[in-house]
């Protein structure tokens, strides 16, 4: 009887040398080379650089003052117009002789009617102490009020108002 005997090693491929010329084979062969990475800089550089210009963007349009916004520029006064003095009725029986003088914008070329003028110094003078009228804090403030009045009334054609004449008993 006759013993055959096999040996048994690494499986080879198709093809492959046998033996030991194989190892320094495939030694000697370069190493493959890695898959190229992407370089993701250039996409962050692009995407930084428009978000920049989109804050930019917004800042100009939330931030800026519109021309509507701005403060127009301020009436150039013109002539002052005189209203003819009036007694007016105060508390107690005493009385006020209270003259005007209308500072007007320099747009208002003809006289307006001083009769709005007369009837708002009339509503806001009338009725009221001797004291009260004749204190110069009191009589500040009253010319204040009617200037802003006034302004108002005559739709920005008065500056300010002069008390020409003010004369209580």
């Amino acid at each position: 009887m006759s013993v055959e005997q096999r040996v048994i090693g690494a499986p080879q491929k198709i093809g492959a040398r046998s033996g030991a010329s194989a190892a320094p084979a495939a030694a000697a062969a370069a190493p493959e080379p890695e898959p190229r990475k992407r370089r993701r800089w250039p996409v962050l550089v692009v995407a930084l650089v428009a978000l920049a210009a989109a804050g930019a963007a917004a800042a100009w349009f939330f931030l800026r003052t519109p021309d509507a916004e701005a403060a127009p520029p301020e009436p150039e006064p013109g002539a002052v117009m005189l209203v003819d003095p009036v007694s007016l009725n105060l508390a107690d029986g005493h009385y006020l002789r209270l003259g005007l003088g209308l500072q007007l914008t320099a747009e208002v070329h003809e006289d307006p009617d001083p009769a709005r003028a007369l009837d708002l110094a009339i509503a806001l003078f009338s009725g009221r102490h001797v004291d009260e009228v004749s204190d110069p804090a009191t009589r500040d403030e009253l010319k204040a009020q009617l200037a802003e009045q006034l302004h108002e009334a005559y739709e920005g054609e008065v500056l300010d108002v002069y008390l020409t004449e003010y004369v209580t008993q």
